[in-house]
């Protein structure tokens, strides 16, 4: 079975005050590493005076890279637990920073954890979490006459059409999710007894909205 391919839905950001210490928590969708690199150095930017620009981030379906960094907190008080709120939604190609301006009362190991991770939570809770499905793009050529009996069809059947072109035949391309391509072409072909003519097309990504079951 497939896993799921977890992501957040868009840029976010969270801000927690904790015993005087302001701790800002950035969360980005990134694709690859370099990208995660300059945004890091952009916040580094926008907050000079910061204390301390903790971050984490995790690249690759299969998360083949991860990073992360304390910027001077004590090891491990910071970016592995950001890395952890990643880790435990089950994310990809997020990058998450969080900017700690120091308020003067120290918070001790343990307080520092549960800041960096509860303002880690927050900033992804903010930003919204989808699952991307990979679909198959099905070209269907159609004679003019099945045209209106195939468009009821596939919408009968929620395929969604991302575009049709005409020419001596009419051209459909529709999104299909992968597991359902080879059933839904044979329903196809008997339906409109084998005068459809099929084209498998670039893959595409489709991003629902995603809830845990927990």
């Amino acid at each position: 079975m497939t896993r799921m391919f977890l992501t957040i839905a868009h840029n976010a950001e969270y801000t927690a005050i904790i015993k005087k210490s302001r701790f800002i928590g950035q969360v980005f969708r990134i694709d690859l590493e370099d990208q995660a690199q300059q945004i890091i150095e952009q916040v580094r930017t926008e907050n000079r005076k910061a204390n301390h620009n903790c971050f984490a981030y995790m690249v690759g379906d299969d998360d083949s890279i991860q990073r992360e960094s304390d910027n001077g907190e004590p090891s491990g008080t910071a970016g592995v637990p950001i890395l952890k709120s990643l880790q435990m939604m089950h994310l990809h190609n997020v990058l998450a920073v969080v900017t700690r301006y120091f308020g003067g009362i120290k918070l001790g190991a343990g307080g520092l954890i549960r800041a960096y991770s509860n303002t880690t939570t927050n900033a992804l809770e903010a930003a919204g979490i989808v699952q991307r499905i990979k679909q198959a793009t099905m070209i269907i050529t159609v004679p003019y006459a099945q045209h209106d009996a195939v468009s009821y069809f596939l919408k009968e059947h929620q395929i969604t059409i991302d575009k049709e072109d005409y020419g001596v035949n009419v051209k459909m391309s529709c999104f299909v999710n992968s597991d359902q391509y080879d059933a839904l072409k044979i329903n196809l072909t008997n339906r409109f007894a084998d005068q459809l003519q099929f084209k498998k097309g670039a893959p595409h990504f489709h991003e629902v909205p995603y809830k845990s079951s927990k």
